[in-house]
């Protein structure tokens, strides 16, 4: 008797280890995917010229379509597609290589657009591609301001370009700054800057520096937020040289994000759009899932992160949204709309459309792109 119910115990030992030991989905259904969902939204915004009118006329060079196509250039450097890389020229063309608020502004959220633009002239290179970004970078370079990022967002929207620059000019002016400036973020903004060490998470901007808490009490840590600084801090370890003075600075903030992205991930792969409490509009988010899945593979793949370790975890998360949140068509659902904490963009569901389609797409073609890459 003894016996059977030590075998009985071990059979279902096995069959729970089989059933959350997920293998890597082969390349090609992968890159199927990646491009179902890239064609869901190149075929419904063919024309992208056109601006955005939600509220108020937004241009189409806005940080949500610089993130999306962000996504696309990733995209493209798997399966370099010619009308992929059409589709991200000609935008660029058409906004005369420029920022959305004029070629002196300040706002991350501009900048963002510049991170396309940089990669394309890498592609074929032409000095007018990036004299507009480089002369609004150098501006951030050349003056004394460092408070520019106060919203963790900005660090995805902007910080990666002065690592483009400084890679491609190898003048550590902007590997300076940028460090200037992401600590200043990172350690003084607010109260006590926007970094919390202790638990690994940034709060959104010191509108929710404490007191502010969730619901349940604890601190407001916003998904798609700490998403935004964990792929920052991938696109910049992918261009800064291994001697780079704060490199392993950089390294530790991904490492300790990881873990602790890691202990609030959803039983399901997702993550909620607040990390610590799930009673907060809780439920699956695609954007913020997407670019932890993002960060996490470009770590396992790079050797920063255990794979035994990270890949069940964003392996779960991979095949969730796969599963869950892709539609026959590539519509991509459960992506929260824009804003800054979890009630914004509220409902989240398999069928709502998020105020802006691009970014979540984005997102979500990063994650796919080191999915890809693992392999």
């Amino acid at each position: 008797m003894r016996k059977q119910v030590i075998l009985s115990m071990l059979a279902c030992s096995l069959s729970i280890g089989s059933l959350l030991a997920q293998p890597l989905p082969e390349r090609k259904e992968t890159l199927n995917t990646v491009i179902k969902v890239n064609d869901y939204f190149m075929k419904k915004y063919a024309d992208y010229t056109q601006p955005s009118f939600l509220g108020r006329l937004r241009p189409s060079n806005i940080w949500t379509r610089g993130v999306y196509y962000e996504g696309l250039m990733a995209l493209h450097s798997i399966y370099p597609r010619e009308d992929f890389y059409t589709y991200a020229y000609d935008w660029a063309n058409f906004h005369k290589w420029g920022m959305r608020n004029g070629n002196t502004t300040r706002n991350a959220d501009d900048h963002c657009c510049g991170q396309t633009y940089i990669d394309l002239y890498h592609i074929c290179p032409d000095p007018t591609m990036i004299k507009n970004i480089k002369l609004s970078i150098d501006m951030l370079v050349n003056t004394p301001q460092v408070n520019d990022w106060w919203w963790i967002d900005a660090i995805q929207m902007g910080m990666p370009i002065f690592a483009q620059l400084g890679k491609m000019t190898g003048e550590e002016k902007y590997y300076n700054k940028m460090w200037d400036m992401y600590t200043y973020t990172r350690n003084q903004h607010g109260e006590k800057g926007m970094y919390n060490q202790k638990e690994g998470l940034w709060w959104r901007d010191q509108d929710f520096d404490p007191p502010y808490k969730e619901p349940n009490g604890k601190n407001c840590y916003w998904s798609r937020g700490n998403g935004w600084v964990y792929a920052a801090l991938v696109r910049v370890l992918n261009e800064i040289p291994s001697n780079e003075a704060h490199r392993n600075d950089y390294i530790n903030d991904f490492k300790t994000m990881s873990e602790a992205l890691k202990k609030c991930q959803r039983k399901d792969g997702f993550w909620n759009v607040s990390l610590h409490d799930e009673t907060n509009f809780g439920g699956k988010e695609t954007s913020g899932t997407a670019l932890f899945v993002y960060g996490m593979a470009w770590g396992v793949r790079n050797g920063l992160l255990d794979r035994k370790e990270y890949l069940p975890v964003l392996l779960k998360a991979w095949n969730a949204m796969v599963n869950e949140a892709v539609h026959p068509n590539g519509f991509l659902g459960y992506v929260q709309g824009t804003g800054k904490e979890p009630k914004d963009g509220q409902p989240v569901t398999y069928t709502s459309i998020p105020d802006f389609e691009d970014y979540g797409i984005g997102c979500f073609i990063l994650a796919g792109t080191e999915i890809y890459k693992l392999n």
